[in-house]
């Protein structure tokens, strides 16, 4: 994921490269003019042709099969343990602490 933009760059820079260059068009000199003596007026024009006649229409192609399905992908691994984290310190002993419990309380008449 690191090194998309990198490899994006790269492969843009590779496709820009690769394009072929447009080739320079010099123009041809002019030609000579050459004048030809005609020898007289031009005839009559000729009939028109004869109207092309129209081609068969193709068939039409069979349909392309359906593709195979691809197969299932393999199940991932057991991902590891974690690490175990440190063991705690011992308590403290109970020192001159006193604990006192009141008595209960008598019954109201």
């Amino acid at each position: 994921m690191r090194y998309s933009i990198a490899l994006a760059a790269g492969l843009s820079a590779l496709t820009l490269s690769a394009c072929e260059r447009a080739p320079v068009v010099v123009p041809a000199p002019p030609a000579a003019t050459v004048v030809v003596p005609v020898p007289g007026p031009a005839g009559p024009q000729g009939p028109t042709g004869a109207a092309a006649e129209k081609g068969e229409t193709g068939a039409t192609g069979a349909t392309g099969s359906t593709g195979m399905t691809g197969s299932t992908g393999s199940a991932g691994m057991m991902g590891a343990d974690g690490a175990k984290g440190d063991k705690g310190d011992k308590g403290k002993t109970g020192g001159d602490t006193i604990v006192v419990v009141p008595a209960p309380a008598a019954p109201r008449s």
